[in-house]
């Protein structure tokens, strides 16, 4: 005989949905007295947030780089494929190409020596440090520790002779400064890149921004040209002491043709000193030429080497300010607050109902 029992199913059917959302609703209702007051306390907040929190200034700072040994063959063939939308992957293994050059602005060694950079306010020359320092009122509360109080950041100093006090603290600015600093590329065919620097202070934030560009710039230039460098430098001492040993050897001939003046033809062995010193001045002649020429060679490559760094827009004042405005203060504040209220109201009545 079969059992004819109904199946019970944990299915809920639309209908007990809609009846679950209308009881929910009324509930929210009957506490509205609640929520409106929840969501005026959080307006007020939300608006006194808006006059205490202060403006982020933005400063941005364009640059394109423009490397001449890398301008051509392959160079071009890879901007040609990229013009079609193919992506051909030649640009991704430079030391400043894409994300490592991101990478390179956000680093610890760039950011510390921007933040040793000299900079005039107010008619005095401190490092972006000691501004930042000052913007942020730090000393006020280094006064009464007389290992903080004494501590200075001077324009251009030793980074490496910094005391573990020291090194902390630019750590810490490292770490907020870093919060704020944006470097990025617009498009993968465009080699234009923007860096973007944030701070309370419009004045801090346009100094550190051009001041991490030259560091940078400086930095780049450095070491894509440095092999170039070095190969003229030595050239160069190469080419100053030959010139000093062909001036002496010039000076020895002239000795040389005085002693032999007026000689006896028959006494051949006393032109011998003069006749050895010719040789070193034509021997030393050759090699001057030769090294005059491969300095001027060294020269043009160092040129070539050397990559064009262009800056396309600074930032100027003003800047782009971001403020929170009393109205949007006030919507998020009461917003955020009346949704908090809900949720506990929400949590509370299944609480309830469990127990």
């Amino acid at each position: 005989m079969e059992n004819n029992l109904p199946i019970k199913s944990d299915e809920i059917s639309l209908k007990e949905l809609l009846q679950k959302g209308r009881e929910w609703w009324s509930y929210l209702l009957s506490q509205w007295k609640i929520i409106l007051i929840t969501g005026i306390i959080g307006a007020a907040l939300g608006l006194t947030y808006s006059f205490i929190k202060k403006p982020i200034y933005t400063a941005t700072l364009s640059f394109a780089m423009e490397d001449e040994k890398s301008g051509g063959g392959l160079g071009s063939a890879l901007g040609l494929a990229s013009s079609f939308g193919l992506d051909l992957g030649g640009s991704g293994g430079g030391m400043f190409s894409g994300s490592n050059l991101a990478e390179l602005f956000k680093s610890r060694s760039m950011v510390e020596k921007t933040l040793l950079s000299p900079i005039n306010v107010d008619g005095k020359v401190i490092s972006l440090a000691e501004m930042y320092i000052q913007n942020n009122k730090w000393r006020k509360s280094w006064n009464d520790n007389s290992k903080l109080a004494s501590l200075k950041f001077l324009p251009n100093s030793n980074r490496e002779k910094f005391t573990r006090i020291q090194d902390s603290i630019m750590g810490v600015m490292y770490q907020k400064l870093s919060e704020g600093l944006s470097v990025a590329q617009k498009d993968k065919k465009i080699s234009i890149i923007n860096i973007d620097v944030s701070s309370t202070n419009e004045l801090f934030a346009k100094f550190f921004c051009e001041s991490l560009a030259k560091q940078v710039s400086n930095f780049y230039v450095d070491v894509k040209s440095r092999k170039a460098r070095m190969n003229m430098n030595i050239l160069e001492k190469q080419v100053d002491s030959i010139r000093g040993q062909l001036n002496s050897s010039i000076g020895r001939v002239a000795v040389a043709n005085d002693n032999t003046f007026n000689l006896n033809p028959a006494l051949n062995i006393r032109r011998a000193p003069a006749a050895r010193s010719q040789i070193d001045v034509q021997a030393n002649t050759a090699i001057f030429t030769e090294l005059v020429k491969q300095s001027e060679l060294a020269k043009v490559n160092l040129r070539k080497e050397t990559p064009l760094i262009q800056i396309i827009d600074k930032p100027i004042l003003p800047l782009e300010r971001e403020r929170l405005g009393k109205i949007k203060g006030i919507f998020i504040g009461g917003l955020f607050f009346a949704f908090v209220s809900i949720v506990i109201l929400i949590f509370k009545k299944i609480f309830k109902n469990i127990i």
